[in-house]
């Protein structure tokens, strides 16, 4: 009985899922929860951060709501399928992946406090990101060219401003990426570098996610209409 009760009343400090068993005290990073006091600033940054993902992609949501809508008023002009090039968008699509996929690796270099791999993935991810860009331009560029402007149609107007806007998020992100490049390469890893720099890797992540959507939504759904 009294290791019956001891179970299901665990004293104080107790951990009878041994959750922290690879860690000492000093260690642990505190959640907020239970006996460990407030939480890190890390956590608290990051939560913070999120709630501004949040909104963000609920500009977003409107976008892509006002482009179902209007999607498919072209105004007797030219539609999706008569004017996007999937090949394009494939490479855009991969280039972005490609560049979630070295910034999750220099976050993990981040992490080890390795200088030379952080900058060498933090340098892969701008120039794939920027690639990304250049290849968008050069779609506006083109569409532009063959009278296919955002004020010819509701369709297009819709998409400009869906596609554009993910665009102007991926060259602030560019420019965060190199103030973020300088800061590690200057400052080293203070502890506030690298709340920032986990911020800057849940925003490239978050535009990869949202580029998914457009990719779907516009491209592939447009090339069927």
């Amino acid at each position: 009985m009294s290791g019956t009760a001891a179970a299901e009343h665990p004293r104080p400090g107790h951990d009878p899922y041994k959750i922290g068993r690879h860690k000492p005290d000093a260690a642990r990073e505190a959640t907020g929860h239970g006996d460990e006091g407030p939480a890190s600033k890390r956590i608290v940054t990051a939560y913070g951060f999120w709630i501004f993902l949040l909104s963000d992609i609920i500009m977003f949501s409107a976008f892509f709501a006002a482009y179902g809508v209007l999607g498919r008023a072209a105004a007797g002009g030219p539609r999706a399928s008569q004017l996007f090039e999937l090949k394009r968008v494939a490479i855009e699509t991969g280039l972005l992946l490609l560049s979630s996929y070295s910034c999750g690796l220099s976050a993990v270099a981040s992490r080890a406090k390795s200088q030379l791999w952080t900058q060498v993935g933090l340098l892969v991810t701008g120039l794939l990101g920027f690639a990304f860009l250049v290849l968008e331009v050069q779609e506006f560029a083109e569409l532009a060219a063959k009278g296919a402007g955002p004020s010819r149609s509701a369709f297009l107007s819709s998409f400009y401003a869906l596609v554009g806007c993910h665009g102007l998020h991926v060259g602030a992100g560019l420019l965060w990426l190199g103030t973020m490049m300088a800061q590690l390469w200057v400052k080293g890893f203070r502890p506030d570098i690298l709340r920032r720099l986990n911020c800057f890797n849940l925003f490239w992540h978050a535009l990869d996610i949202i580029w998914v959507g457009v990719f779907t939504v516009v491209y592939l759904f447009g090339m069927g209409s």
